[in-house]
């Protein structure tokens, strides 16, 4: 650990060592009463959720000050704002739940408009590889809670807006708790469980859901349960298998799509708290980076059937929705178990075999990863052949020839596979036993792939 980093975690020991002096102080002189922001409790308090919450979502402005009217100015001349808008704006909150590629855009732009009260919610910490899109977050701030990170940006641009984080996993024990006390929710998730269990959340509460996705070069949102639009399952009733979906971890995606469609979260907010008809409501914005196109295309309405928000709703409590969706409600990579023990070795097993001198001669090691991926890093000896174009006839005979060469006399050909993290190889295994049934071949995966290797064998090994 560098030294930036220790003095950074240092310094949190100290700001949090001062809170609770400030708390206890507090609550010695009013051991009954509420603890409330204005009585000397940081922004970015760890224990603000618990202290201030209440206070400050009951609290209504009715005026604004010198401050506000040179700060906000800009938005205050326009007529579709005016005092009353940012008296609304001041007077609204909103909760996003994810503080990632989309959350902070989202964030920081809701804040500098001047929406009172934000609530960040996020599981996760702050890792190296969410700094190209994750624009609040900062080298320094690795390792430390995202939600907490979030807030202390929005309280350094804003201090008047009150942003509490919620360092938790959303789940059904408390998603209704938090969706109850905002008057906007914003899904800036990236796995399909979150979104179903915030859509009905959304819907059994009554709240407008600003929904947005980003993958690639692409981005999508619109906004569900508003205006007497569809929700998410009139449109998805059923989740689709986990083996189709992919989320940025593993497809990737251009950081300035995210910002975008950030961008047009914290809009579409703000036009529902200021009381102007949105624009995505029964539409669905499609943003190309590539082409540089922005498509608007219109959803079908709500459906009388569905099961939340139909005319007989089956969905009347939340329920489990990594078992519905048969998917983890995180966006980090799910490990597949396709194979059986013996059809799998270990990153330990591949080193003592990459060691060997007839390596090269005897087997056949083979890198599914899309050939792009390829070349950001590779083991010695490995062949590349994507996993797309794996079930092609001419790949396959290119293997079955490697093989061939590869082979003892009367010994059966070895052929190992590895990819990422271990789980388009195990896809790979199984469709070479397939394609190559009747070819004596003994082929196996390397269990955890790439990212086995760097934790296990290699750490200067790329983490990507």
């Amino acid at each position: 650990m560098d030294v930036e980093k220790l003095q950074a975690q240092l310094e949190d020991a100290r700001r949090e060592i001062e809170v609770l002096k400030k708390m206890l102080n507090l609550k010695e002189k009013n051991p009954k009463g509420q603890l409330e922001k204005e009585e000397g409790l940081p922004d970015d308090c760890p224990m603000k959720e618990e202290c201030c919450e209440n206070t400050a979502l009951s609290r209504k402005k009715t005026k604004l000050d010198n401050a506000s009217i040179e700060r906000y100015c800009r938005q205050l001349i326009l007529p579709e704002i005016g005092v009353k808008g940012q008296l609304s704006l001041c007077n609204s909150s909103v909760l996003i739940v994810g503080a990632g590629g989309l959350g902070c855009p989202a964030a920081i732009y809701l804040a500098a408009a001047g929406i009172g009260h934000l609530g960040i919610v996020d599981y996760d910490a702050v890792e190296l590889g969410n700094l190209h899109r994750q624009v609040l977050h900062s080298e320094a701030g690795i390792g430390h809670s995202k939600s907490t990170s979030i807030s202390s940006s929005v309280s350094r641009l804003n201090s008047s807006v009150t942003c509490v984080p919620y360092h938790m996993q959303l789940d059904s024990s408390n998603a209704m708790d938090l969706v109850h006390k905002y008057d906007i929710v914003l899904d800036c998730t990236d796995n399909v469980a979150t979104r179903y269990l915030l859509n009905d959340a959304c819907v059994l509460a009554r709240k407008p859901l600003v929904s947005g996705s980003a993958l690639r070069f692409e981005g999508q949102l619109t906004v569900y349960s508003y205006e007497g639009g569809p929700c998410y399952r009139c449109l998805y009733p059923k989740p689709p298998p986990p083996e189709t979906v992919t989320n940025c971890s593993s497809g990737g995606v251009l950081g300035v799509v995210p910002g975008i469609i950030g961008c047009f979260q914290a809009l579409e907010a703000l036009k529902i708290a200021l009381g102007i008809s949105v624009s995505f409501s029964q539409k669905l914005l499609l943003v190309d980076g590539l082409d540089g196109s922005l498509r608007t295309i219109k959803l079908r309405p709500k459906q009388p059937g569905c099961a939340v928000c139909g005319t007989q709703p089956s969905v009347k409590n939340l329920i489990d929705y990594e078992q519905f969706c048969g998917a983890s409600a995180t966006d980090k990579c799910v490990s597949l178990h396709l194979l059986s023990p013996e059809d799998r070795i270990s990153v330990d097993n591949l080193s003592s075999i990459l060691q060997e001198e007839n390596v090269v001669t005897s087997l056949v090691l083979l890198d599914v990863r899309p050939a792009v991926e390829f070349e950001i890093c590779r083991l010695p000896h490995f062949i590349n052949i994507p996993i797309n174009d794996l079930g092609k006839s001419d790949c396959v005979d290119l293997i079955r020839r490697e093989a061939v060469n590869r082979a003892d006399t009367g010994e059966k050909a070895q052929v190992l596979v590895i990819c990422r993290r271990g789980n388009d190889s195990q896809i790979a295994v199984k469709l070479l036993q397939e394609k190559l049934a009747s070819f004596p071949a003994v082929i196996k995966d390397i269990k955890g792939g790439l990212a086995a290797w760097t934790n296990h064998i290699d750490p200067n090994f790329p983490r990507y």
